[in-house]
């Protein structure tokens, strides 16, 4: 499936492809206002309506993913345990930093709007200009598998030196398998910008479930070979690591070459060129100076993050396993819902910042900051009422026990009141990109980093290494929200009104009723069997199943109650449809 991404009127000549039709719209204007909505000019309805099929697409994309995604991360839990899936899980950072350090940041803020620029002014529709980029990045890449394979002793000391030596052997014998997964981790992010500006949002979303099934099909081999047994570092032979390091690299290899049936659907043929001078490279290197400084902050933070916890790792202790395992849940929702909005919204705000149109772009980051907080605050609820019951029915498996499953449900927890804070913050920095602006961001995220970590490492060490993930958690949660307050103070003057006085009507309304279901699930939970610290299989699925419903029920009947219009509506189209 495709669909085209937002045009306006004054946008529409710019060549991008008519949008696919859909079932419902994200407006330019509040849910409140019907009669601006109903008034609009047909062609923006539709485009409208292609920016929510898009993010139906994608959300569809992402619950298949992220679900695949669980089951990949169950699998690697029962497979090796909580101790050598904490080396497992430092081995995969390696990779994901150097690939964050070349591309990840600088792709979404610099390189997506220069090619929504490209497309729209090059007679070509900017594929000579994608060839050239997507030429030059493979042979960077190309080069930094290279040199981080050969420094792989050198990363694994930076990051887990604290650490006996069976530790960090078997962390550099995993890296230098696992390392080249940055080449197809960034091959796959650049066919999917390209994908994205051409209006095609499908591939990108589903290509990772290729990945999870890979990896998934290698450690359900592992447990059928070796076994499901609870191991230490020193216990793993070369056959255990090939088996597990190469299967995680082709599974990344396989994701990227289920990129390239799509570019051919959407038009766009790979030439290698090498005339990189057109690509105004000054420009991005412009740009791309930010976003560095932007990314190695952050890195920096993560470090931060790898060290303590791999200094906290113990059998039972939350390390670097569990902490992964519960970001990943926060992800998820945050995946599903806010990432679907934000891919969906950033070509949009992107055009609209070109053609300077800010309010469309400011109505755009408003209907959108009081969507995500509508729909995860039920989420946030229940990952932190359900905490218990979600760790056992979704990682307690195989080699990873109940006391494993109880570290993690505490920071389950903690975690969950970082998710709105998160998507929000997230939403608000994209606006800057969309300008495009990268210094902004990246001197905001300067003093948001500096108080995560100051907190981190302050919560370190007031307490014991058990609460370790947790305090990182609780670190994460304050540092996103003042990342969102930053950067709405400092958007304001470049874009107008934002819409603060909506979206904190709105923010009210939530919290009430989020508080509303929090009370009602923790009265179902305190009535139905079971302990948390030795709480069974079945027991945990009855009070998912059961306080889920009722989380959910009670928030929507008080979201009805105030009519918190992002939910209404919804309702109301779900209503709509039943009758057709």
């Amino acid at each position: 499936m495709s669909g085209g991404l937002y045009r306006s009127a004054n946008a529409a000549q710019g060549g991008w492809p008519p949008p696919d039709d859909g079932a419902t719209f994200i407006s330019a204007e509040p849910l409140n206002q019907p009669a601006v909505e109903a008034t609009a000019p047909p062609q923006e309805q539709v485009a409208e309506s292609s920016a929510a099929a898009n993010s139906a697409i994608m959300a569809l994309g992402s619950l298949v993913s992220r679900g695949t995604g669980f089951i990949r991360n169950l699998m690697i839990g029962a497979a090796l345990g909580n101790l050598v899936g904490n080396v497992y899980t430092t081995a995969q950072f390696l990779p994901n930093q150097v690939y964050e350090f070349l591309l990840g940041g600088v792709l979404t803020s610099v390189l997506i709007p220069v090619l929504v620029r490209r497309s729209k002014s090059d007679p070509d529709r900017g594929q000579a200009y994608a060839q050239r980029l997507l030429t030059l990045a493979v042979l960077a890449l190309a080069a930094a598998v290279a040199i981080a394979v050969i420094a792989a002793p050198v990363l694994t000391t930076l990051y887990a030196g604290g650490n006996d030596d069976d530790y960090t052997g078997l962390v550099t014998k995993l890296s230098w398998l696992m390392l080249p997964m940055l080449f197809f981790t960034g091959l796959s992010a650049l066919i999917a910008a390209v994908l994205n500006t051409r209006g095609h949002f499908a591939a990108p979303m589903w290509a990772p479930i290729l990945n999870n099934l890979v990896v998934i099909g290698v450690f359900g081999l592992y447990i059928v070979i070796f076994g499901a047994e609870a191991l230490t570092p020193g216990d793993l032979g070369w056959g255990q690591i090939l088996l597990v390091g190469g299967g995680t690299l082709a599974g990344v290899a396989v994701q990227a070459i289920g990129l390239l049936p799509a570019l051919r659907k959407v038009g766009f043929r790979w030439k290698p060129r090498f005339d990189f001078g057109k690509l105004g490279l000054a420009e991005l290197a412009r740009l791309g100076g930010w976003m560095f400084c932007y990314v190695a902050v952050n890195q920096l933070g993560l470090f931060v993050v790898v060290n303590l916890l791999t200094r906290a790792a113990g059998e039972d202790s939350a390390g670097l396993l569990i902490y992964n395992n519960v970001f990943l849940l926060l992800m998820m929702a945050h995946g599903i819902i806010a990432v679907s909005i934000i891919t969906a919204l950033m070509p949009r705000m992107s055009a609209a910042a070109a053609d300077g149109r800010f309010h469309d772009l400011t109505a755009d980051l408003s209907r959108g900051t009081r969507m995500v907080t509508a729909v995860l605050a039920p989420i946030a609820v229940c990952y932190a009422v359900l905490a218990a019951p979600i760790s056992v029915v979704v990682f307690r498996y195989g080699a990873f026990t109940g006391e494993n499953a109880v570290a993690t449900s505490t920071v389950l927890l903690v975690a969950a009141i970082g998710l709105v804070p998160f998507a929000i913050s997230q939403l608000f920095i994209f606006a800057f990109y969309a300008l495009p602006d990268t210094r902004t961001p990246a001197l905001v995220n300067i003093p948001v980093v500096a108080l995560r970590v100051l907190l981190q490492v302050g919560l370190y060490l007031a307490f014991s290494a058990t609460f370790a993930a947790a305090g990182m958690m609780l670190g994460n949660a304050v540092s996103y929200v003042a990342a969102a307050i930053f950067s709405a103070m400092l958007l304001r003057p470049r874009v107008g009104r934002i819409g603060l006085g909506a979206i904190t009507r709105t923010m009210g309304k939530v919290v009430v009723a989020a508080l509303g279901a929090a009370l009602v699930g923790l009265l179902v939970v305190s009535l139905l069997p079971g302990d948390r610290d030795s709480l069974g299989w079945a027991a945990a699925a009855v009070q998912l199943v059961v306080g889920g419903a009722a989380i959910g029920g009670t928030y929507l009947g008080l979201a009805m109650v105030l009519r918190i219009g992002e939910i209404t509506e919804v309702v109301g189209m779900v209503r709509r449809k039943l009758g057709r």
